[in-house]
C-alpha cells in the first residue's frame, strides 16, 4: 500500500528495509539531548530541502548503511504523525533488500551496532522504538 505523497511538508521519514524476514536495525548513540538513546532503529532521519519521502529514506539509507535503493523498490508508504516533532507529519515506508545490498552495507557514523533482526524479535524487543514497531505491525498485516 503506497500513499501518494501531495507535496506537503514533512519532517522526516523512517524505512523498513526487509529480507527474508528480516529488518535492517541498528541502536542509536546515547548522547545528552538525542531522542531515543540506545534504542533500536531504523534508517531514515530528517528531511533536507525539497525532497520526497522516498528521496529521503533512500538518502539516509545511503548516509547510514552505505545501499543505494532505487525508489521503485519500495512497495509501501504512510504518512504518520512525526515522532519527535509534534503537529508535523513523518513517514513510513517499506522496501525489500537484495542479498548485494546487505553485501553493499558499510555502516555510517551515526549510531552502532547495525544488524538484520527478524521482524518477530524486533517487533517484541523492549528496547526499541515503540512507535517503529507499531508501524511495522501494519506493513506487515
Amino acid at each position: 500500500m503506497i500513499h501518494p505523497w501531495d507535496g506537503s511538508d514533512f519532517a522526516g521519514a523512517k524505512l523498513a528495509a526487509l529480507i527474508d524476514g528480516r529488518i535492517l536495525t541498528y541502536r542509536r548513540d546515547v548522547k545528552p539531548g538525542i531522542p531515543w538513546p540506545g534504542l533500536i532503529d531504523l534508517p531514515g532521519g530528517g528531511r533536507e530541502g525539497d525532497e520526497s519521502p522516498a528521496a529521503c529514506v533512500c538518502r539516509e539509507l545511503a548516509e547510514e548503511f552505505g545501499i543505494d535503493l532505487p525508489e521503485a523498490r519500495i512497495w509501501w508508504a504512510r504518512p504518520f504523525p512525526a515522532m519527535d516533532t509534534p503537529g508535523r507529519t513523518g513517514w513510513f515506508l517499506a522496501a525489500t533488500l537484495t542479498p548485494a545490498d546487505v553485501a553493499a552495507i558499510r555502516f555510517g557514523d551515526e549510531g552502532h551496532s547495525p544488524q538484520l533482526l527478524g521482524t518477530a524479535a524486533f517487533l517484541a524487543a523492549p528496547d526499541a522504538i515503540a512507535p517503529l514497531q507499531a508501524r511495522l505491525r501494519l506493513v506487515l498485516a
